[in-house]
């Protein structure tokens, strides 16, 4: 753990300094939703910090901004491009990194290690210097009351944001330096690595303490909600709290980090997410009936599926200009879905796969009679109004428009649609932006977390019991029946079954930064990540298509399943060992 991340007092540290590199952050960035409105800054020390409600809600509002997104952290490029989900259009990006052999202890990919630790630090800089304040000076104000409400639940918030950062790091590392308190930069760099199922354990237990204590609902506050304020939906209230706790313990129960195949931690894993969808279910919360309306521009206001989601500011339209198929004005192409997630798409009419016997797939017309989804996630040759100010029907075929050989042209012959808006405008003359809220949390993912686990711990997908009255084919089978897709049908064997979760997986939760992360949870990279599909498309004279499929190889080694520890780091801390096969390039 880098030790400039280290916040006590010492006399080569004052808290002073301290406070204003943290804060000096929220002057810099957004809040990480439109409905926290706190107050920027211009003096640092404790002193100041403590003289309104304001000023600590700042600091407060620093701490959520270590949330993490992914709008395209690599020049551009989406985690999913490090998958088989996508490809990105330009070689060369850092992306590349996570296959072509160039990632290392020195080229570690290590900004989830600094901003999670840095979390981290914040949090317990909170929970020790900030909490138990009255401000009595304000006590005569008329919204006094209102506001302790808000401050009394601070201390809630950051409990469970530093949760949710130590779940990060594992999620990444695996076993990770661990503390709850101020430290010292020399007790920082002594600091060992904890066992992650420690910290799993860490997690869940927090979130068990926060969950009846933090806010239920910020839209329903009575009379302690600030007049003329709006809810501030963008804040971590118990149903967030379950959330990470459902997700944990998926995580602690899955074969990367439970080898033995403990049925105890897939109990506690299905008890888990049936304790958030019950809690979801008596909040009157549901899948939206429209799939593309989780990542439509308004999607922060609609909270009857996603749990809890970072809003990106509005003022850019980055994400567009990165994504929008080449050939277009303002626009780079960006990351391209790939044929083998495009395969993922089952036929609509029989709910199976393109590759199955009897799936009723046409080859000569490939993209008729999907999945529903996979028109609303990914932009294929042909499609009109993409985006919407774009009057050509997009060409992504061998030397069309937005095709091969231009620089930018997609490789796949697909261009994502997930997390865009179609209405942003990327020409200079007519140009726009609007808000992007980055899905954290929601209701489809742990219709699917419960399937795996009580899969899992029940032993088939049928199965049911007192306590899990619902089957995991059931569970599975939600997030389907929103867009009319056939059930998990009965008769499956447990293999078979195993296959159709992944595919529904892959498909329902697409680009919302899972499929980096489950397919290493399930140890299953050797199948997955080893080569890719794209499709390469020509026209013919007559107008019609050839469809040829070419397969690119990338690499794969075991020890890709946990990010190596940056050297720095180690270099720092003589106590803090690498993960295994990373260790050869240590000095």
């Amino acid at each position: 753990m880098a030790s400039n991340y280290v916040i006590k007092e010492n006399k080569t540290m004052k808290l002073k300094n301290i406070i204003l590199s943290v804060l000096m952050l929220a002057l810099v960035s957004t809040s990480c939703s439109d409905q926290m409105n706190y107050q920027e800054y211009n003096d640092y020390d404790k002193d100041f910090v403590t003289l309104n409600f304001g000023n600590v809600g700042g600091l407060m509002t620093t701490i959520y901004l270590d949330i993490d997104t992914d709008f395209g952290n690599f020049d551009g490029a989406l985690l999913g491009s490090a998958t088989d989900e996508s490809q990105y259009a330009y070689s060369g990006n850092q992306i590349e990194d996570f296959y072509n052999g160039a990632w290392s202890p020195t080229n570690a990919k290590s900004s989830t290690w600094g901003s999670s630790y840095r979390g981290i630090a914040n949090c317990n800089l909170f929970l020790e210097e900030f909490t138990d304040l009255t401000f009595p000076e304000l006590q005569l104000n008329s919204d006094y009351p209102q506001q302790m409400f808000r401050y009394n639940n601070y201390k809630w918030e950051v409990r469970f944001l530093r949760a949710y950062f130590y779940f990060n790091l594992v999620r990444q590392y695996g076993d990770v330096p661990f503390t709850d308190r101020l430290l010292t930069a020399e007790e920082t760099n002594e600091l060992e690595r904890r066992p992650a199922q420690e910290i799993f354990d860490f997690i869940i237990n927090e979130c068990d303490a926060v969950k009846d204590e933090i806010i239920a609902d910020y839209r329903n506050l009575g009379d302690m909600a600030l007049p003329a304020e709006p809810a501030e939906t963008g804040r971590v209230d118990r149903l967030t709290v379950l959330a990470l706790k459902a997700r944990t313990a998926l995580y602690a129960a899955s074969p990367l980090f439970n080898k033995d195949n403990n049925q105890e931690l897939w109990y506690r894993a299905a008890k888990a997410n049936k304790e958030l969808l019950d809690a979801a279910e008596n909040a009157k919360m549901k899948l939206l009936p429209d799939y593309a309306e989780l990542w439509s521009r308004d999607n922060y206001a609609d909270v009857s599926e996603i749990i809890f989601g970072r809003r990106a500011n509005r003022t850019t339209n980055t994400l567009e200009a990165n994504n929008f198929p080449i050939g277009l004005e303002g626009t780079k192409g960006g990351n391209c879905p790939t044929q083998t997630l495009v395969d993922a798409y089952e036929m609509q009419a029989t709910g199976l796969r393109p590759d199955e016997t009897g799936s009723g797939y046409d080859p000569a017309n490939p993209y008729e009679g999907r999945d529903p989804r996979f028109e609303l996630t990914i932009a294929k040759n042909g499609d009109e109004k993409w985006p919407n100010w774009n009057s050509t029907p997009l060409q992504t075929y061998q030397g069309g428009i937005n095709g091969e050989p231009k620089d930018g042209g997609t490789p796949t012959s697909y261009y994502l649609k997930k997390y865009l808006q179609a209405a942003v405008d990327t020409r200079p003359s007519t140009s726009n932006a609007f808000y992007h809220t980055w899905i954290t949390y929601r209701l489809g993912e742990f219709y699917l977390n419960y399937a795996e686990a009580v899969f899992r711990y029940l032993g088939t997908p049928y199965a049911t019991s007192s306590e899990f009255p619902m089957s995991a084919a059931e569970a599975a089978s939600q997030t389907r029946n929103r867009v009319k897709m056939p059930g998990i049908p009965m008769g499956l064997s447990n293999d078979a079954f195993w296959d159709k979760y992944k595919n529904e997986r892959m498909v329902e939760l697409a680009f919302e930064g899972h499929r980096f992360w489950d397919v290493r949870r399930w140890k299953e990279a050797d199948k997955h990540f080893k080569s890719i599909d794209q499709m390469k498309i020509t026209q013919n004279s007559d107008g019609s298509f050839n469809y040829e499929r070419k397969t690119v190889n990338r690499l794969w080694d075991d020890k890709m399943y946990f990010f190596p520890i940056p050297q720095s780091e180690i270099r720092k801390n003589p106590n803090l060992t690498q993960n295994p096969g990373w260790d050869k390039y240590l000095n």
